[in-house]
């Protein structure tokens, strides 16, 4: 009986460089869905994202400037991670100029590379699971406090442009108690990867 053949990766796109990044969060957010996030090798897709603008009550830079939102306020293409409710890393794209304190929030991934890590780490096997949240994504890649502040066009972060079009949903973000009414929610349409699906 011949071997079962190993799963086939998706060609991987052009590098993204800080420049991209450099862009309103509302034009960056929708042009990540498709795109290639890895951390040291391991990772997948960005099948989902929320924008949040420093000028939205939600966004952790409203209020100005503190010690752990300091990364917001500096130049884009730079990793914001935090801690949320004291459980889970949660990893952003800091965008437009600097001061603006802008960030887009990685919700899930389609796993496509080190998939084996993934398992081990969230010691679960159901490939669907392993990425649909932004805290259990970091976990299945690797992302902790460590990386905030890092540069995304630098090892251990690899980001690619996706390589063909796709189908964007927008949608209202989750699990916040401001601001609730903005569609600043992106999605992979009719992905089976995200967090929670968007309204049909």
């Amino acid at each position: 009986m011949a071997p079962a053949s190993k799963p086939v990766r998706p060609a991987l796109g052009k590098p993204l460089r800080r420049a991209f990044f450099a862009r309103s969060v509302h034009d960056v957010a929708p042009d990540l869905i498709g795109a290639t996030l890895l951390v040291n090798g391991v990772g997948g897709i960005i099948v989902e994202v929320e924008a949040y603008h420093h000028t939205d009550p939600a966004a952790h830079s409203f209020r100005g400037p503190t010690s752990r939102n300091r990364v917001m306020f500096g130049p884009p293409g730079f990793a914001y991670v935090y801690r949320s409710y004291g459980i889970h890393w949660c990893v952003n794209f800091v965008c437009e100029e600097e001061g603006s304190a802008s960030a887009i929030l990685i919700r899930a991934l389609e796993p496509t590379h080190g998939i084996a890590t993934m398992r081990r780490r969230r010691h679960l096997n159901d490939v669907h699971a392993l990425c649909s949240g932004p805290g259990k994504l970091t976990e299945a890649i690797g992302v902790a406090v460590a990386h905030n502040g890092l540069p995304l066009d630098r090892e251990p972060f690899s980001l690619h442009a996706r390589t063909g079009p796709v189908e964007v949903v927008a949608g209202v973000r989750i699990g916040i108690t401001k601001a609730v009414e903005l569609p600043w929610r992106y999605g992979l349409k009719g992905s089976k990867f995200l967090s929670k699906p968007f309204p049909v």
